[in-house]
């Protein structure tokens, strides 16, 4: 059987090597799962049980139900300052990830060059490759606390780019960007003419401040794509959910794509989302509670071990990191030694290497556990 060069050119998830090692060993702390070990609000919860009771197990409309639409344009506004009307500007999509793929082939033509600031999530190059296009690294540096500035832009190349893709708060760092950060980008990309794709899943896991969405800067809206959802926040990753905000041509051309792909997210978890968006802030706001201690207390754990790691202020992850250098190897023995799952950095793309994501999604008990393992291995 002939396989396509697209799936020839992209390697097997380096996450997924570490996870079927834990697998076969017991006494294992995973600290590299991205996901939230909450369950999903019990009212979001009850509302799927009952969408599932009263038979609701229909399609929905392709770009989703027109009640959660209008539920995600109010919470978008009242958030995060973002305008999108919920007939033509919004597409609910399963899960980000479908969104991202989905945006790539409606954006990018075969050899078109997309922008991937690293380290990232594993997924975004590959998801430009499987589209036709050319994946083109932008490493950001530890100095600058992983934060993407405009010399780095330059300095890759990427003003010959048709498209940025950017994740703040970000997987696998947990850097965030501030507005006044984030205006240089802006800048660039529309000095370039860039189309932005932002995954800001992690919009509200923030620690200190409140997110800023690069949509908001002057000039960005219509050239913006933003992504968002439930997986992280609501912990609704089993239910497959995500919407993308933007322009009314980009969101027709996605839900073109998504259409004949997808058809329509699920119905089930769309019933659970109009609930979270409308009841669940409390909870939400118990779970960042929670994970701003967790990540208090790994920081200063590392911080005591003699374990650089800069401050991360946003999603649930740190990037220590690694004495020696070769993480993989660290992340190996560790797992073989002391049976703590983390991933190595390198995974992520150029700017990882030497560095290991340590998700604090898990827990207390546990977390306290993992960290004396590491103290104990090093």
């Amino acid at each position: 059987m002939n396989l396509s060069d697209r799936v020839e050119r992209v390697p097997p998830s380096g996450i997924r090597k570490f996870f079927e090692l834990a697998e076969e060993m017991d006494d294992v702390i995973s600290l590299g799962v991205g996901e939230p070990d909450f369950s999903a609000p019990w009212a979001a919860r009850d509302a799927a049980i009952q969408s599932l009771e009263r038979g609701q197990t229909s399609y929905t409309a392709n770009r989703g139900m027109r009640e959660l639409r209008e539920a995600i344009s109010d919470h978008v506004a009242e958030r995060y300052a973002l305008e999108y009307d919920a007939d033509d500007e919004i597409l609910v999509t399963t899960g980000v990830s479908e969104g991202v793929d989905v945006a790539m082939r409606a954006l990018v033509d075969p050899g078109d060059t997309v922008a991937v600031p690293q380290p990232s999530y594993i997924s975004y190059a590959p998801g430009v490759i499987f589209a036709d296009g050319d994946p083109l690294p932008v490493p950001t540096r530890e100095a600058d606390e992983f934060k993407l500035t405009y010399e780095r832009l330059e300095a890759s190349g990427a003003a010959d780019a048709d498209v940025l893709i950017a994740c703040y708060p970000n997987n696998p760092t947990g850097a965030v960007m501030t507005e006044s950060e984030l205006e240089p980008v802006a800048e660039f990309a529309r000095e370039h003419d860039l189309t932005v794709i932002s995954d800001e899943i992690y919009a509200d896991l923030t620690y200190g401040h409140d997110h800023t969405s690069i949509a908001t800067l002057p000039g960005m809206r219509e050239r913006t794509i933003v992504f968002n959802g439930f997986s992280k926040a609501y912990a609704m990753t089993g239910l497959r959910l995500g919407y993308a905000l933007a322009p009314p041509e980009a969101i027709a051309a996605m839900n073109r794509i998504h259409q004949y792909s997808m058809l329509s997210a699920p119905t089930t978890a769309q019933h659970a989302a109009i609930e979270a968006l409308e009841s669940c802030d409390d909870e939400v706001e118990e779970m960042v509670q929670t994970y701003d201690r967790r990540r208090n207390l790994v920081l200063s754990r590392f911080e005591e071990m003699g374990m650089d790691c800069f401050e991360a202020k946003g999603a649930f992850y740190v990037f220590p990191e690694v004495p020696g250098g070769d993480a993989e190897a660290f992340a190996e023995e560790l797992l073989q030694e002391q049976g703590v799952a983390v991933v190595p950095g390198d995974v992520f793309g150029s700017g990882g290497e030497g560095h290991l994501r340590v998700s604090y999604a898990t827990g207390t008990a546990d977390l306290k556990e993992a960290m004396d393992r590491i103290e104990a291995f090093l």
